[in-house]
């Protein structure tokens, strides 16, 4: 039987992709997007019946782009969901669901247990900086991810003993599941279904990953690359909300946003960053939640939520305040913007660290924020005689300088495994081996 990501497939066999987002080599396994279990349609077939069992929160905002693009293409698809999610809706123009009933959220669909873990980390760090304060920053880490791990298995567990939904599921003869490795409930029921697994046996690799941004690596053939697959050109901004951009004058816009996880800030943080912001000349928009910081300026604006790709593709935004995680990272280089990093978690800290050796960010430590350091950080990078500008409109045009788009160059490589029942002519055979054997332990 061959595998895509890919083996030499016929009609009727079966193919696995592996769609991941490594920011380094070997790859984080928080960083894996997703894993394509493919049945191989008959050469007539022109559309696929897609089966999806996804990870909420941002795993599915990327999820959930590659399926509107695969409904375009006239696919038919099916999200399993549970009743306590988050961000994935019961109902979509794009898809159906099936959602089974959970008792209670699991930590990666419960925003108020997300925006606690994030507090608690930070209040750790901030009290004391020593090998205790990381032990208890780990500890809290592998807490979260078993909490994850516990709900995704229970998701899956209430699945397989539903009956009637299990015959219904085998019944729908899928043609392709799309779930994510990270947590082992897709993997699970894919199997339960009878789509074989052997993720390092994959044909393709999608990596949601660019080299304007990553560092060079020698990879092997059936490694494609769709780093910014995400991002589109910008919509014009609500009325308000242009008129006070707008009112920056020739100074411009700051935009900051530490993502859709962090709840709010640590009370003494917002103080340093609005002290910061007021310091500025630019307007500042920043989603911000919780308390009203006492030393915030008139230049800033606070609100709940910001329309984040059409801010940074506006003419008159001039930096980027992020946590570094990767959609809003894509989204700043799409657009040219530079960023001032304040990472929190997971791959945002190594995210930063690329952007700041390609001379486009600088990164300040959020839980040791001052208000001097920072202004001065938020000074150089809006300064137009330093090079930080310069250097992110030369990344956007790498960027944006290549023969497909990443949306379009991944789906090519999914069409042309299905066209050519797998792709095993691009990958190598070490993947037969094991893991003591590859990396030469038994010699």
């Amino acid at each position: 039987m061959s595998i895509v990501a890919l083996t030499k497939v016929g009609v009727g066999q079966t193919m696995i992709v592996t769609v991941a987002a490594p920011p380094c080599f070997p790859p984080h396994p928080a960083l894996l997007l997703l894993t394509c279990l493919l049945w191989v349609f008959p050469a007539q077939s022109q559309a696929g019946n897609i089966l999806v069992y996804p990870v909420d929160g941002s795993h599915w905002l990327n999820m959930d782009i590659l399926l509107r693009e695969l409904h375009l293409r006239g696919h038919s698809l099916t999200v399993v969901r549970s009743s306590t999610s988050w961000y994935v809706p019961e109902h979509a123009p794009h898809y159906s669901s099936v959602t089974l009933p959970v008792p209670g959220a699991n930590s990666l669909e419960d925003p108020q247990y997300m925006a606690s873990f994030l507090k608690r980390s930070l209040e750790i760090w901030t009290r004391e900086r020593s090998i205790l304060s990381f032990i208890e920053l780990q500890k809290e880490t592998i807490n979260l991810l078993e909490e994850a791990h516990r709900g995704s298995a229970e998701m899956a567990r209430l699945a397989m003993e539903d009956k009637q939904l299990m015959e219904k599921l085998k019944g729908a003869n899928f043609d392709l599941m799309l779930t994510d490795p990270g947590f082992a409930g897709g993997v699970v029921l894919g199997s339960y279904l009878g789509l074989p697994i052997v993720l390092n046996g994959a044909d393709l690799w999608l990596m949601r990953v660019d080299f304007v941004f990553e560092f060079p690596r020698p990879t092997m053939p059936n490694v494609v690359y769709m780093g910014g697959f995400q991002c589109k050109p910008s919509k014009p901004l609500p009325a308000e909300l242009e008129a006070f951009v707008q009112s920056s004058g020739e100074h411009g816009v700051v935009v900051m946003s530490l993502g859709s996880l962090l709840g709010s800030l640590l009370p003494e943080i917002s103080e340093v960053i609005a002290a910061a912001f007021a310091r500025l000349p630019q307007k500042v928009v920043w989603r911000h939640t919780g308390e009203k910081p006492s030393t915030l300026g008139n230049n800033t604006l606070l609100v709940n939520w910001l329309p984040q790709n059409d801010l940074l593709g506006h003419p008159k935004t001039r930096a980027f305040v992020t946590h570094g995680g990767t959609n809003g990272i894509y989204e700043a280089i799409y657009h040219g913007v530079p960023m001032l990093g304040l990472p929190l978690i997971f791959d945002q800290f190594d995210n930063m660290l690329r952007l700041q050796a390609r001379g486009v960010a600088k990164i300040l430590e959020v839980t040791a924020l001052e208000v001097e350091p920072m202004t001065q950080a938020l000074t150089d990078i809006l300064d137009k005689s330093k090079p930080y500008g310069e250097n992110m409109l030369r990344m956007s045009k790498l960027h944006h300088d290549t023969p497909l788009k990443p949306m379009d160059n991944a789906i090519f490589w999914l069409e042309f495994a299905m066209r050519h029942k797998g792709a095993a002519h691009l990958r190598t055979e070490s993947y037969k081996m094991p893991w003591y054997a590859y990396h030469n332990v038994n010699i």
